[in-house]
């Protein structure tokens, strides 16, 4: 799939939001992936996370053993990743505001994991998901996400795969351009901004 078949996806889905929203990170944005709109299609998701799977190097299909995906917006992607790659699929999530692993999910000493999440602004939650993994025992070898929204410029600490790599603007909430001052702020994602 290139770039502009995975964005059409997307755009099909209604995922693919134009507005001002206020990002996990604090920052806001005129544009917004939705991914859980793209991933409420079970043929959709399978695809995707199927093409994204294909492009992992070798090692990283025969090292991982488990993918493991930050609650709320990683956890279908991770699963469909998972299931791609013919490996288990769990998650973690933030019951005290910090990521850990639950609900009897357990991770073996120095079990090879790839992080997957659906979206990837800063890097932070990735981050955060990494070192849970690694509190839990495991190590992550490799990360993947649906959209990359840094453009490539995320540091995660690990090697990553995207299935599409964008560039879109973000600001701080002091210094956002007069067009996106002028729209209301929403917050659509799953974790309160910081």
């Amino acid at each position: 799939m290139t770039d502009d078949e995975v964005l059409a996806e997307f755009r099909a889905a209604h995922a693919l939001l134009d507005g001002h929203f206020i990002l996990s990170s604090g920052l806001r944005s005129p544009t917004y992936l939705q991914c859980a709109r793209v991933l409420m299609d079970p043929k959709r998701a399978a695809r995707l996370c199927a093409e994204l799977a294909s492009r992992l190097t070798p090692a990283v299909h025969a090292g991982v053993s488990a993918v493991v995906s930050p609650a709320m917006g990683g956890v279908i992607a991770g699963y469909e990743m998972a299931r791609a790659m013919g490996v288990e699929a769990m998650f973690v999530e933030r019951p005290t505001g910090t990521f850990e692993l639950r609900r009897g999910f357990a991770l073996e000493p120095g079990q090879k994991v790839l992080m997957m999440e659906d979206v990837i602004t800063t890097g932070l939650s990735s981050r955060e998901a990494i070192k849970a993994i690694e509190a839990a025992g495991g190590r992550v070898i490799a990360a993947a996400c649906l959209v990359d929204r840094s453009g490539g410029k995320a540091d995660i600490g690990v090697p990553l795969s995207a299935l599409v790599t964008m560039e879109v603007p973000t600001y701080s909430p002091d210094s956002l351009p007069a067009e996106l001052a002028a729209i209301p702020a929403i917050k659509p994602g799953s974790r309160a901004a910081a």
